[in-house]
């Protein structure tokens, strides 16, 4: 392999860096409208009366629409392969307003100006209701989020409206309750995590405009360009034929734009106008009405042997869909069946959850979609039971993690075809000197450096749902066009799937040009979410390519004027294996768009029943001032095993970033609502994410294993890296102060209060 587990720099590295235009706000027609949203101030109320007359005199508005001048057909945002899991219970404007910050009117005006002036003319009375913001006081509640009739869900996940229940489900392995009953050590523990911000760089925003066949036309920054194109299908009453969809470069989604956020609100307007139209969400909107990770409260009960087997584990979890369950029933379950699943020798499993309706502001995905959180809980309940046990908790999960060749029963009963995570935990213990530093050490100026691990797991793609697909070209002139539909956000996929694609075809990767999303020429894929590019559409391109290297020979074989079989393809040229005559990639191109030939070009897809989960040890050394309680993460070792690694220059920077935004779980991010369910910290002054500057040394490595059904023996690795973070960080502050705190974040107030607390006792 010459690309293949290579450091390759991305394709559009360039482009990125000197400033190009690329982004979807690069690119908007002059001419376009400006959209803005009337938002809701309360987080439940009715519109009574809604009067446009005033605003609609500003000079430069064209139109404003509430609630009487759109569809009223329910869909959901969730961008998810049909039947979306997700509910249809969202209108693109609702006369029932269940969040603050819901939408009320949409205003498009000729510019900013005008926009602002007639949102503040726009006249709105409204009946103020007692919201539900309590999570874990939803269910049977008196307040019933969604009353509405209309309201509807394609699959079966134990969905109750009228209990504020969008989802809930119950799965056990063996027999629970009978195995807690023998085991020495049985621990009960309840952990809570908050929502948090995918806080990306570039905002949701997106332009549309009718082209010349009097199509809608959607350009916008997204995650899932076919998934886009069927909601607003659904949202819109037309079509999918009526639609088509572009993404260009994306400022970075982290799940946020597996959402259809701002896609509808300029898509009606042009809709009613004839023209394009733009929106583009502040910063406060991105925070306050984005698609954030749900907030969860976990149940742990976990039982040992005084030895350190661990025998059982029983998690149940209760999640806050907020005011709409857009990917509420998908991410509760790997809340459980990954992480669970890190543990390969337990006699009883079980994992019950609920999802449930609030008046705050609805939930999405984020990196990790769940996992983060349950992963937080179960690493949290081990690091805990090691304690009680007083064993370092390295060893006792050296005695009882996943191996390679065992059946994964809660992990759906797949196999563990690939796994090093047994030297993951050597290499990461090595890197960061565990033995030496385990458990803490008092510093000369008081402070504390204790060190906390944990392990993670993800998956590679949904398996039995996603789909990807795959076409390649072969050009006059002998290079390649590479058609794919999933979505690069930043991650490289164009370059790493370019990258598959050159080693298939033994060609400079230079001479594959790859091509951006546009669901009138891109061949179908769910998109980028899921862990699922390079593992699904990995294999896609690596089967198209096979398939191509054979029209190929073919074609050139007959040029030659021999037998296929005595042929053979180099990359460069065919040649006759007896003569060595050949001809050139160049010249089978050419002659591939002369008459009586056939242009060359193959197509296939993939789907996987299984996805097999790359695994991960995160050790964390932190620095802990007992006066103030403030921590600072002074090294992160990261061991990683995502299959044979792809890129090493991309798969570094993603493992990096992710434990960045793990870091940010666990110390910093903190989404608050006051008493009227408003979101009080919505703007980087007060939403705190980690600045380099409050960063240590993060040092990665990869312990590779094979993935026998993936390209190249490659598995994900893109959501795996921001799950060890918040509970390995958990483990170190328990280390040095005898105190597991339970909540995220962990705030220095509240380390230092309990460490005072502590000494008066």
């Amino acid at each position: 392999m010459k690309y293949v587990n290579a450091h390759i720099r991305k394709k559009d590295a360039m482009s990125l860096v000197t400033g190009k235009p690329v982004y979807t706000g690069d690119i908007v027609p002059q001419n376009a409208l400006v959209v803005k949203l009337l938002r809701s101030p309360h987080a439940r109320a009715e519109i009574i009366d809604i009067n446009t007359a005033a605003a609609m005199k500003v000079p430069g508005v064209e139109c404003i629409l509430t609630y009487k001048d759109v569809p009223n057909s329910r869909f959901t945002t969730a961008g998810q392969t049909y039947p979306e899991p997700s509910p249809y219970d969202r209108l693109i404007l609702d006369k029932l307003l269940r969040c603050a910050g819901d939408p009320v009117a949409i205003v498009a005006a000729e510019n900013e100006k005008a926009a602002d002036k007639a949102l503040k003319l726009i006249k709105v009375k409204y009946n103020v209701l007692e919201p539900l913001l309590d999570f874990t006081k939803a269910m049977d509640n008196p307040i019933i989020v969604h009353p509405e009739d209309n309201f509807k869900a394609l699959c079966n996940v134990g969905t109750d409206k009228n209990r504020n229940i969008c989802s809930s489900d119950v799965f056990e392995v063996g027999n629970v309750e009978e195995s807690l009953k023998n085991c020495d050590v049985v621990l009960e523990r309840t952990y809570n995590t908050k929502a948090n911000s995918q806080a990306m760089m570039e905002t949701f925003r997106t332009f549309t405009y009718i082209d010349e066949y009097g199509r809608l036309n959607v350009v916008s920054s997204t995650q899932v360009p076919f998934h886009v194109r069927r909601i607003l299908s659904n949202a819109l009453e037309i079509p999918k034929s009526k639609i088509r969809v572009v993404k260009p470069r994306i400022g970075g989604g982290f799940g946020a734009k597996q959402s259809v956020v701002s896609e509808q609100f300029p898509a009606i307007v042009t809709m009613k106008t004839g023209r394009a139209a733009y929106i583009v969400y502040t910063r406060e909107e991105s925070m306050t009405n984005g698609s954030p990770r749900h907030q969860m409260q976990m149940k742990v009960r976990i039982g040992a042997d005084r030895d350190g087997r661990i025998k059982v584990m029983d998690l149940y979890a209760l999640s806050n869909a907020g005011a709409y369950g857009d990917h509420g029933p998908t991410t509760i379950g790997l809340v459980g069946h990954k992480s669970l699943s890190l543990y390969g020798n337990l006699e009883a499993a079980k994992f019950a959850c609920d999802v449930v309706y609030t008046n705050t502001m609805g939930g999405g995905a984020y990196r990790g979609y769940g996992a983060t959180q349950g992963i937080y809980a179960i690493e949290t309940a081990v690091n805990e039971i090691a304690a009680e046990l007083n064993m370092d908790p390295c060893k006792i999960r050296e005695m009882n993690m996943v191996k390679e060749g065992q059946t994964m029963e809660t992990y759906y009963g797949e196999p563990c075809n690939s796994c090093t995570l047994d030297k993951c935990m050597a290499k990461a213990k090595e890197m960061i000197d565990w033995d030496s530093k385990y458990p803490a050490r008092k510093l000369d100026n008081g402070h504390i450096r204790s060190v906390g691990v944990a392990m993670a797991m993800q998956g590679s793609g949904i398996s039995g749902v996603d789909i990807a697909n795959a076409e390649i070209r072969l050009n006059d002139d002998g290079f390649y066009t590479l058609l794919i539909g999933c979505t690069d956000m930043g991650t490289g996929c164009d370059t790493i799937l370019s990258q598959m694609a050159a080693d298939c075809l033994d060609c400079d990767i230079d001479k594959i040009a790859v091509r951006g999303v546009d669901t009138d020429q891109s061949p179908y894929d769910t998109g980028s979410y899921a862990s699922s590019t390079t593992y699904v559409t990995g294999m896609a391109v690596v089967k198209t390519c096979q398939e191509l290297r054979e029209k190929i020979l073919e074609t050139g074989c007959k040029l030659l004027g021999i037998d296929k079989e005595k042929g053979d393809f180099d990359g460069e040229k065919v040649f006759d294996l007896e003569t060595g005559k050949s001809v050139s990639l160049s010249e089978i191109g050419y002659a591939s768009f002369e008459g009586h030939n056939k242009s060359l070009s193959a197509s296939c897809s993939h789907s996987s029943p299984i996805s097999p989960p790359p695994f991960m040890v995160g050790i964390a050394e932190i620095d802990l001032d007992p006066e103030t309680g403030y921590v600072q993460v002074v090294d992160y070792a990261a061991a990683v095993d995502c299959g044979t690694v792809v890129n090493r220059n991309l798969a570094r920077v993603q493992t990096e970033g992710g434990i960045v935004q793990g870091i940010g779980m666990a110390l910093y991010e903190d989404i608050q609502y006051n008493e009227q369910g408003r979101m009080i910290n919505n703007s980087f002054l007060q939403y705190k994410i980690p600045a380099r500057t409050d960063l240590g040394t993060i040092k990665v490595e990869f312990e590779s294993s094979y993935e026998p059904t993936g390209p190249f023996g490659a598995k994900s690795i893109g959501e795996l890296v921001i799950n060890t973070p918040s509970p390995a960080i958990t483990d170190a502050i328990y280390n040095a102060t005898g105190l597991f705190f339970r909540t995220l974040p962990i705030k220095a107030e509240q380390i230092a209060l309990a460490l005072a607390e502590k000494e008066d006792k």
